[in-house]
């Protein structure tokens, strides 16, 4: 069980790589996100991505599964207030190969309760050695006490 105190500032938590696969990607879209250039062949090859394009949203849904698999199903994850700095830094397309990771940048107890860790990390997605996709956000894990 991954609790607050095995989450120290700079640890780097690998959580695995996802092939992009094109009718999730769309059908995400059509849910979602249907910009023409997540949806139409026509239409992405015109647009300035040159190509049916994975929604940014599309994208951090797949980082969050890979973290909830990683690490909140088996944590005391007590969920998180939010997060700052999100950045979609280049297109991501069907059959990408992304590899998933977090950051841990910082880690405190809270004043107020403190049994309650909160643990601010940076979530990224690279595809090969470019950064495709990164935020900030905290999230709140119990101490074991």
């Amino acid at each position: 069980m991954i609790a607050f105190e095995d989450l120290p500032a700079g640890r780097i938590i690998p959580l695995g790589d996802v092939i992009v696969d094109r009718d999730d990607m769309i059908d995400f879209a059509k849910k979602f996100d249907p910009q023409p250039f997540h949806l139409d062949e026509e239409a992405a090859r015109t647009s300035i991505f040159g190509g049916l394009s994975a929604s940014g949203w599309y994208t951090a849904s797949l980082w969050m599964r890979r973290w909830v698999d990683e690490v909140l199903a088996n944590s005391t994850s007590q969920g998180s207030p939010g997060g700052r700095e999100l950045s979609w830094l280049a297109p991501v397309y069907a059959g990408d190969k992304l590899t998933f990771a977090a950051e841990v940048l910082s880690a405190r107890l809270s004043k107020s309760r403190p049994t309650l860790g909160l643990v601010e990390f940076a979530g990224t997605a690279h595809r090969g050695d470019q950064l495709v996709y990164r935020f900030i956000a905290t999230g709140m894990f119990t101490a074991r006490g």
